[in-house]
């Protein structure tokens, strides 16, 4: 049982360390300067798209992302799983905030400016610090990744967890797209996070996996 389970968890490992030594490239170049040309192309030629149902929907991916209810969501959702007598899950999902203190620390590493291209138009928010990696991106794959990862988990599928299902997956794949068109992130940006919120959220649901079978014994 121990070697199947080390199985199973070793292609998932692999993808995780390739994510890790994508960012470390990343980093490297964003950090060296060579990313700039290729991330303003990309949110100039993003912000072309003038519908005002497409800027609409992209402010509205985002706003779960500003404070205050940025810091309001996670504790919610814990707390929500807490009200329907499951501890674990409830624990489990404030870890998946975790993310926030791997923001935190890159950023303070990295210390990158926003976005500052004469051309770029930059949507007024509630917004501070570094723009490296995105904070918005790295929590959505962790508070809102975990989310998604349980209620497909819970049985029975029923419709109102198909269609949360739904919603939830369409926000990850959105947000940062959201975070270019609104001009508060480069696409670099936006691809760390992606990179490095995918790798703690595959970590932690393993992890989870495993405390849960625990318990089933």
């Amino acid at each position: 049982m121990g070697s199947s389970r080390r199985g199973a968890w070793f292609p998932g490992l692999l993808a995780v360390a390739a994510a890790l030594g994508a960012f470390g490239f990343l980093y490297r170049a964003v950090r060296d300067g060579k990313t700039r040309e290729i991330d303003e192309r990309a949110t100039l030629r993003l912000q072309q798209v003038r519908a005002p149902w497409f800027r609409r929907l992209m402010w509205i991916v985002s706003w779960p992302g500003f404070p205050p209810q940025s810091r309001i969501i996670p504790w919610a959702a814990s707390l929500g799983w807490l009200l329907f007598g499951k501890p674990l899950e409830a624990l489990f999902q404030l870890l998946a905030w975790g993310t926030g203190v791997i923001s935190f620390a890159v950023k303070r590493s990295m210390r990158r400016p926003r976005p500052d291209h004469p051309e770029i138009a930059v949507t007024k928010a509630n917004i501070g610090g570094s723009s490296f990696p995105s904070g918005h991106v790295l929590n959505y794959i962790g508070v809102y990744g975990f989310l998604l990862y349980q209620l497909r988990r819970e049985k029975p599928l029923t419709w109102p967890r198909r269609i949360a299902s739904w919603v939830l997956a369409g926000m990850l794949a959105l947000v940062g797209v959201s975070r270019m068109y609104l001009g508060h992130h480069w696409m670099s940006d936006v691809t760390a996070s992606y990179l490095l919120g995918g790798s703690y959220l595959f970590v932690l649901t393993r992890i989870y996996e495993r405390v849960k079978a625990r318990q089933a014994t």
